[in-house]
Parts: structure tokens; C-alpha cells; sequence
């Protein structure tokens, strides 16, 4: 158990890293939490107050479902935060790790009537399994928790309306491929819709073939490949996340 927190505590500050790197952070604010093996249901959090770029495996916050911090730490955590990712961590079983960002490229499509279109591979692959939550305030109440659960179902990518987006994974890797896929399918609709001309958008019928192919992609080898060599690369640059 001890190695399998020390692990999740590498990954998940890898995945704090990793989206300062690719600027899809927001500040200070937003979060990445991540469930711990094992039956008490603890979690791991980003102290409220740093910056992604400096958050390590060591100064992770150790919580429980409500929030409170069940090992000393000097720092604290966003109430706000916690609420929508406690929520969803008590509701499946399968969301391992949650990753919410405010990318601007998130918020603006989020802001979008139809919101993502089927208009490039990428948003193929995030439509198979899509859900949308319409905007309540800043996230601090306890009576939209049971909203969100029913609004994300057994989704993977939930699009936060005028907010931004979430992506669930069964592992930190799984959860950041996901976004890299929604955050990437974003960009690219802003800019087609930038050039003003008419969109092509994707056939339906092979819209349906990408639920077939989701499975492997986004919860498969993908990830798998791809998490092992995006650490390579955060080694590179600076290998103080596993601090």
C-alpha cells in the first residue's frame, strides 16, 4: 500500500506538471484528485496556494470525502473543488482520478450552444462518451453534487457549461489522455470556426464507430504508451515532481 501511494503521488504530480506545461492551468485554482488503494476512500489533492508547476509527490494533500485533511500537511485545499470531485468519486467506483481544468479554449466552446461538434477525430473520440452540466455558480454547494453524478452517468468527459471541462480515468494517465483529446478537440473547433468557412462535419456513421474503438484508445494501450514517455520528457525538463 505504502508503494502504491507513492506511485499515484508521482503520477498525479506528473499530472499537475503536465498541465501547467501544455498552460491548460488556471492560476491556482482548478484540480486533479486521485483515489488511493484501499477501503477508506482518501484522496490526494493539490495544496490550495501553489502553482501547478510546483506541486511534488510529497506536498499532495491527504483527504477524505469531506474534504479534511487525514494526514498533517501545511497546506490546505479548495472548497470549491473538492466539491465537484467528491461527488464524483463517491458516485463511481471507476474514477480513480478526476482532472478539471478552465482552459480558455475549454470555457469558450463550453460557452457554445451546441458545444463540441463532430468536426475532427479528436472530438470523435471525446463524443463517444460526452456529458454536459449546465452552469450553477461557483461549485459550493452540496445539493449539485447528485446533479452532476446524474449528468455524467457513466461518462468519461463531462463539459462544464460557461465553466469548463472534466475527464475521469481509471488511472492519472488514463484521466490526462482524456484531456489532451477534449482540450485538442476544443482548439481545433476554434480555429475552423475561425476561418469562417462551412464545417464538414464527421458522418454519423463513423461517429458510431468510434465508441468501438474509444474503449482501447482512451482506456487502453494509449495511455499506456503515451504516460511512460510524457515522464520521460517531464525527467528532462525537471524531475522535481517525484520530490
Amino acid at each position: 500500500m505504502i508503494d502504491a501511494e507513492r506511485q499515484l503521488r508521482v503520477d498525479l504530480a506528473a499530472c499537475y506538471r503536465l498541465v501547467a506545461a501544455f498552460h491548460w492551468d488556471d492560476l491556482i485554482f482548478t484540480h486533479i484528485s486521485a483515489r488511493i488503494p484501499g477501503p477508506e476512500h482518501h484522496f490526494l489533492i493539490n495544496p490550495y496556494g501553489l502553482t501547478f508547476d510546483e506541486v511534488t509527490a510529497s506536498n499532495l494533500v491527504k483527504i477524505d470525502l469531506d474534504g479534511r485533511k487525514v494526514e498533517p500537511s501545511p497546506h490546505e485545499i479548495n472548497p470549491a473543488g473538492f466539491t465537484i470531485h467528491s461527488a464524483i468519486h463517491a458516485a463511481r467506483e471507476d474514477a480513480k482520478c478526476i482532472l478539471h481544468t478552465h482552459s480558455l479554449n475549454g470555457v469558450a466552446v463550453s460557452a457554445t450552444k451546441r458545444g463540441l461538434l463532430p468536426i475532427s477525430q479528436q472530438a470523435s473520440l471525446v463524443l463517444s462518451s460526452l456529458a454536459y452540466h449546465d452552469y450553477e455558480g461557483i461549485a459550493m454547494r452540496p445539493d449539485e453534487k447528485p446533479r452532476l453524478v446524474r449528468d455524467l452517468g457513466d461518462k468519461f468527459f463531462l463539459m462544464l457549461r460557461n465553466h469548463g471541462l472534466l475527464t475521469v480515468g481509471t488511472t492519472v494517465a488514463d484521466a490526462f489522455l482524456n484531456m489532451y483529446l477534449f482540450e485538442a478537440a476544443c482548439a481545433i473547433q476554434l480555429r475552423a470556426q475561425g476561418t469562417g468557412e462551412e464545417l464538414i462535419d464527421v458522418e454519423s456513421s463513423v461517429l458510431a464507430t468510434a465508441t468501438t474503438y474509444a474503449g482501447a484508445v482512451l482506456r487502453g494501450g494509449g495511455a499506456g504508451f503515451a504516460w511512460p514517455a510524457l515522464l520521460r520528457k517531464l525527467d528532462r525538463l525537471d524531475p522535481s515532481y517525484r520530490s
